[in-house]
């Protein structure tokens, strides 16, 4: 079984090819666009995957750059070492660089191909499931900085997304349900119905079963799609899909990147918007369980550390930094229902803190 979904943009389309076969020249060779390739990936990823791409690149002069795994890596110091690579194997304007890896890879190698002589091509192999779900579809791209998450890139569409399932295959249990909150999180954005099918399908999705998982991240993907084709530069729409991000930023940054996994952070934060989304009567009691129920099934963290809890200050200031704070004010992205959110400022800021705490 396969899929492959596309985006289509104004000055920019590419493909997103899921299926559970191995990646092949002929997959990567039309989307190579000059002589020179990099690959770019972890030194997690390479002993599994690395000689496998390479091996299907002998048309072409390649490189590979071996990084070290880990979002406490995801800076401006690590995205030098591709900078210092590309130069030093002479790299021109027509190179094509290669991800290889999860969502911190290719953030950083997405980055780095927006930047290199003010941008080259680059294709993205996802090999995590957040990364095959979210991260390498739509063209974000960027690092950390000590004071606030991904605040530092650049939107770079990539030239395609290649994703082979049987790469999950290798993934650490915890790092597959990291993956699966952003799963969660398209459900409870916009389809009351896709969140149904997960609660029906979680074994198959926990067993591996093929056909299960290339339906699943099929339909991320493609929601996806539809969100940025309608608003690449998140002036507007695209900032639902930060559904929990603002709360779960604010962890990762405290609790030092790495500590918490992404998808961990952002199940807690959706959690944490879903009782505030409570607390204002958009969504029942009821329903913030059943966010609970789906998210704790998949052994994801459902309270945030209490250090935070018990000094909202704090949460609150990492909460400020935020990306989608517009002109001092800070909007949050909350749930109408279950699957449909909202933008908004429109909560009284003891109603916040009282979430923060009871959380």
């Amino acid at each position: 079984m396969a899929k492959q979904l596309s985006i289509g943009l104004d000055d920019h389309s590419y493909p997103i090819v899921i299926k559970d076969t191995r990646i092949t020249a002929n997959d990567l060779a039309p989307y190579i666009k000059g002589r020179q390739v990099m690959v770019v990936t972890n030194d997690t990823i390479a002993p599994l995957y690395l000689q496998s791409i390479v091996g299907e690149l002998d048309a072409f002069n390649v490189d590979t750059l071996v990084l070290p795994d880990g979002e406490q890596y995801k800076n401006q110091a690590t995205v030098d070492k591709i900078y210092d690579a590309l130069l030093s194997q002479g790299h021109s304007r027509t190179t094509t660089l290669i991800a290889l890896g999860g969502g911190v890879i290719g953030d950083m190698t997405g980055y780095a191909a927006a930047c290199y002589q003010r941008g080259v091509n680059f294709i993205q192999i996802p090999t995590t499931l957040l990364s095959q779900v979210d991260s390498s579809v739509g063209g974000k791209t960027g690092i950390n900085h000590p004071q606030g998450k991904n605040m530092i890139g650049a939107f770079k569409q990539p030239n395609a997304v290649f994703i082979d399932i049987g790469m999950l295959s290798t993934l650490a249990p915890r790092e597959f349900s990291a993956g699966y909150a952003e799963v969660v999180k398209y459900a409870l954005l916009g389809d009351a119905e896709f969140l149904t099918w997960l609660e029906s399908n979680w074994a198959a999705i926990e067993q591996g079963d093929a056909d299960t998982l290339i339906s699943m991240i099929a339909h991320c993907c493609d929601m996806k799609a539809q969100v940025v084709e309608e608003d690449e530069k998140e002036h507007g729409k695209r900032a639902l899909l930060n559904l929990g991000h603002t709360f779960g930023h604010a962890i990762e940054v405290e609790q030092g990147y790495g500590q918490w996994l992404h998808g961990e952070a952002v199940a807690t934060g959706m959690i944490m918007a879903a009782r505030l989304s409570q607390s204002l009567g958009k969504i029942s009691t009821e329903d913030v369980q059943r966010v609970i129920n789906i998210l704790e099934k998949a052994k994801l963290p459902v309270k945030a550390p209490q250090h935070m809890t018990q000094n909202h200050e704090l949460f609150l200031q990492h909460m400020a930094k935020d990306k989608k704070v517009l002109d001092g004010s800070l909007r949050l992205i909350l749930l109408d229902k279950i699957g449909s959110a909202v933008i908004t400022s429109d909560f009284e800021l003891d109603t916040l803190i009282n979430t923060i705490r009871a959380s």
